[in-house]
């Protein structure tokens, strides 16, 4: 129910009457009002506790101190937050808790960023008034990846213990012994590598004193000697805000503030997964390739070597031989001047990137179902929610923080939680139901939900009549998938079908999650079609907590496709074959644009390999790791003409390249990333570069100008404005308005105030439209030859290719590298065991893995991740295409264990 003026009650806090909601507590009051109120154990992230005891107030009738922290206020209460009884109880408690605390602050790494030394010193608590026995005799522990543990410090708050079960679901600390001997530590007092520590850090973020801190930080700075600079995360497509800590041109440490839009809260990757920017392997000079080798050479000649031979290749065989791969890790601004420059100066729509292997099927699939690809919700709608289905969508690894939102609607919310994934993964564990389908039978599964919706009258009526059209023919199909039969096509027990298509469709208020389980088939339309279906079937659209939610795998993989980086759109999806489209992109730009719809990532790589592309530049993209087949790819790559590379690493793909360009990080240029709820937010630079390396604008631009153009600008700031001017869905957009917390697409003009809920009232294409959707199985299965099923993934504490993430000391000691998973049962079969070496055989190659022997995986079905260059998943993979999405089939296809 929501909250109206009539809700609200008068209290009066320190002689002033104010008007509160209901359920608001004393803190939360003050801290609205700017009345400072200590506190040590209290975190917003987390439940009250009122451990500590120290933001004690004076309650009008009450007989003792209240806990400001844990107390609702009520009508008519009169509190007092600082009287001489409240002040002299605070420094007792402070005194208390320095008795048992060492008194070496001038040399704690948290000297300056300790709440219990800013309440010393507020409260004038100069040394310890109580002598008890002698301090914890606890040693430090150093030898854990990223957390430094200094027990001696721990004035057992609880925070940490709290915000690993409350919030992360962790569970991996907890309190030991009792009384004065009582600690927080690991079960047995064991290494944080040997417990179910995520490594998020979030306990080194809520601990107020210096008891857990950042291991690599140690002795490299004080927090006052620290520029700090507010960016946004270069990981995933969550968005999370960072604060960024620099001294000597080194990022230090990183941060994200409690009123960020992720809450303060991060994951391993966007908290420890920084030294790549500083890495010594960063390429600092343009490199020729002269013979095997690279040497260093000028700028000056790099560009006009590149524009020499891009020239030669047009004039020779026409534009369409020169294709170009933008990149989902640059920003707005250089995916705009990267589609341009392909466009307008090379004069081809050959522009594809990363967004092909993950979520053409999004783009395509909403787009002809609602008239928009892109996530209908906001991220903090998923909490609203009654029900949340999440299909092939690993959250809590591959979205952490999203996952955060999932674990909390569901586990402190009342939220229902259907699961649909093969393997199991963390969010099962607290699933009210899991359906383990049997890889590439999403659609059946889905049909089944509907078929049991319409069967059993759960269906709404009156938004199918007023808001969608074609029902009647999605109606006809349904009645063929009872989930007797679709048990028989997917192994998904019919009983708890019917179980989790009543939570959904019941539900006030349900959301579907998915991502590249859903996308990465040559069915992938298709799938995501028919999550389209359910959720107009049920109503659930155009309101906060319900939605078709896609989470975009990359930090700017929405953008980059808003952008226009694809062949067959321009920046805000204004289409090619459109001659109004063209004729008004073409003015803007001055030129006359290519008609025909260009060629996307997998066609480029069979085009460089019959030899009809014969130049390729590619910025930010490792397709050596990242497409299927890489086999093939390497084949194609190496029998170019002139192939060029911009990245800010020597990577598997850049060591084919005859010329390779240096680039900059997200922390050394400013610009703009769009994450997956839409919203487009700053990144800034924090750090100068290394060597001569330029932001990818810069030499796009550069490259531009050698090649015959005036492409010009000063800033950033420009190129968004140039993009505001001929993109409808940011026309409102500016570096001004996105300043603090960004806006969310569609923003049409300068007053507008962006859309955090899409489709309200109307979709975009007028009615929803449905289409029936029949299951057609993957394009290769298990066979005698080739019996199990292979699909491949992403691991929390790694990120796409690597390339960012194993620059990172440590990253790779918490979590598997290079291991294939496999069943106990299959283990069993091939008397394997958890370590020895695997050779996993397909019809494209072979590799060697780890095994990794765990019941995540069900029998017949060997799971991968595809980061490591020990064991490239993607040698295996099949480059079999969906029909409409040229998305390759990643999640499916036939294997052996040789």
């Amino acid at each position: 129910m929501s909250k109206t003026a009539t809700d609200k009650f008068t209290v009066n806090i320190n002689g002033e009457d104010h008007k509160v909601e209901p359920k608001t507590t004393i803190l939360d009051l003050a801290d609205d009002l700017g009345i400072k109120i200590p506190t040590l154990c209290h975190d917003p992230r987390l439940k009250p506790f009122g451990a500590c005891r120290l933001c004690l107030v004076e309650l009008e009738g009450a007989r003792n101190p209240v806990p400001a922290c844990a107390t609702i206020l009520g009508p008519k209460m009169v509190i007092k937050t600082d009287t001489e009884r409240i002040h002299a109880i605070r420094k007792t408690i402070i005194g208390l808790l320095l008795s048992d605390h060492p008194s070496d602050c001038l040399t704690c790494d948290t000297c300056g960023d300790c709440r219990l030394q800013e309440y010393a010193y507020e409260y004038g608590v100069r040394e310890a008034d109580f002598k008890g026995g002698e301090l914890h005799p606890v040693r430090p522990q150093e030898s854990d990846p990223f957390i430094g543990r200094d027990m001696s410090k721990c004035i057992l708050c609880g925070r940490c213990v709290r915000i690993c079960d409350e919030v992360e679901a962790a569970f991996a600390i907890d309190w030991t012994y009792r009384g004065f001997e009582t600690q927080v530590n690991t079960p047995y007092g064991e290494s944080l590598l040997d417990t179910t520590c995520e490594f998020c850090g979030l306990c080194v973020s809520t601990c107020p004193v210096g008891a857990l801190t950042e291991a690599r930080s140690k002795g490299k700075h004080r927090v006052w000697e620290a520029k700090k600079t507010l960016t946004t995360c270069p990981y995933c497509g969550t968005g999370c805000e960072l604060e960024l800590h620099v001294k000597d041109n080194q990022i230090t440490k990183v941060k994200s503030r409690p009123d960020s839009l992720n809450h303060g809260n991060l994951c391993v990757k966007g908290k420890f997964g920084y030294d790549f920017v500083n890495s010594p392997e960063r390429l600092k000079k343009p490199l020729l390739k002269k013979g095997t080798d690279f040497v260093e050479i000028e700028w000056e000649e790099a560009l006009g070597l590149m524009a020499k031979k891009f020239a030669k290749i047009k004039s020779e065989n026409g534009p369409d031989a020169i294709a170009g791969l933008s990149s989902a890790k640059c920003s707005n601004e250089e995916n705009y001047l990267f589609q341009k420059l392909m466009r307008s100066v090379i004069g081809t729509n050959n522009v594809d990137h990363c967004a092909r292997l993950c979520h053409a099927s999004t783009v395509a699939g909403l787009a002809i179902s609602f008239g928009s690809g892109a996530m209908t919700n906001s991220i903090d709608d998923i909490e609203d929610a009654g029900a949340i289905l999440v299909i092939g969508s690993n959250t809590t690894e591959a979205h952490p923080i999203i996952g955060l939102g999932v674990l909390k609607a569901a586990r402190e919310k009342g939220a229902k939680l259907i699961v649909i994934d093969p393997r199991g993964i963390k969010l099962t564990k607290f699933a009210d139901v899991w359906l383990p389908q049997k890889p590439g039978t999403d659609v059946a599964v889905l049909n089944g939900l509907m078929h049991v919706i319409m069967e059993e009258g759960l269906a709404d009526k009156d938004f199918i009549k007023e808001r969608t059209e074609d029902f009647e023919a999605l109606e006809k199909l349904l009645p063929e998938y009872t989930p007797e039969k679709v048990e028989e096509i997917s192994g998904v027990p019919a009983d708890d079908l019917r179980l989790a298509a009543r939570m959904y469709a019941e539900a006030d208020a349900a959301s579907v999650i998915y991502s590249m389980g859903i996308t990465q088939h040559t069915t992938g339309v298709d799938n995501v079609k028919s999550i389209a279906n359910l959720a107009m079937l049920t109503g659930n659209l155009g309101r906060r907590g319900t939605g078709v939610n896609p989470l975009r795998g990359q930090n700017n993989v929405q953008g980059a496709c808003d952008m226009g980086a694809l062949p067959n759109v321009y920046p805000g999806y204004q289409k090619v074959a459109e001659e109004a489209s063209r004729d008004k992109l073409g003015k803007a730009w001055g030129c006359s644009l290519p008609d025909s719809t260009g060629l996307t990532v997998v066609e480029i790589m069979n085009a460089a390999a019959d030899g009809s592309v014969k130049g390729l530049y590619i910025m930010g993209e490792n397709p050596m790791l990242s497409d299927p087949d890489v086999g093939h790819v390497e084949e194609a790559l190496e029998n170019l003409d002139f192939f060029v590379v911009q990245d800010i690493f020597l990577t598997e793909t850049a060591a084919l390249a005859d010329l390779v360009l240096p680039g900059q990080t997200f922390a050394e240029k400013d610009g703009t990333f769009t994450s997956t709820e839409r919203r487009v937010q700053r990144i800034r630079k924090a750090i100068k570069p290394p060597g001569e390396a330029r932001s990818d604008w810069q030499i796009i631009t550069d490259v531009a100008n050698a090649m015959g153009d005036d492409m010009a600008y000063n800033s950033p700031s420009e190129i968004m404005d140039e993009i505001a001017s001929v993109t409808p869905s940011y026309g409102g957009m500016s570096f001004e308005r996105i300043d603090k917390v960004g806006l969310q697409w569609p923003c049409p003009d300068k007053d507008h105030p962006g859309t955090p809920v899409l489709h309200v009232g109307k979709f975009k294409r007028g009615l929803g439209k449905f289409h029936p959707v029949n299951f057609k199985p993957p394009a290769e299965e298990p066979d005698a030859e080739y019996p199990m099923i292979l699909t491949t993934g992403r691991l929390l504490n790694q990120f796409h290719t690597g390339t960012m993430t194993r620059k990172t000391e440590g990253m790779d000691e918490v979590g598997p590298i290079a291991s294939a998973e496999i069943s106990p049962k299959d283990a069993k079969k091939h008397n394997l065991k958890t370590g020895d070496k695997v050779k996993l055989v397909t019809r494209r190659g072979e590799i060697e893995a780890n095994a990794l022997v765990t019941d995540k995986s069900r029998p017949g079905i060997i799971f991968m991740p595809f980061h490591f260059h020990e064991a490239p998943a993607n040698r295996l993979t099949n480059p079999a295409l969906d029909p409409i999405a040229k998305i390759p089939e990643f999640k499916v296809c036939a294997v052996r264990i040789k």
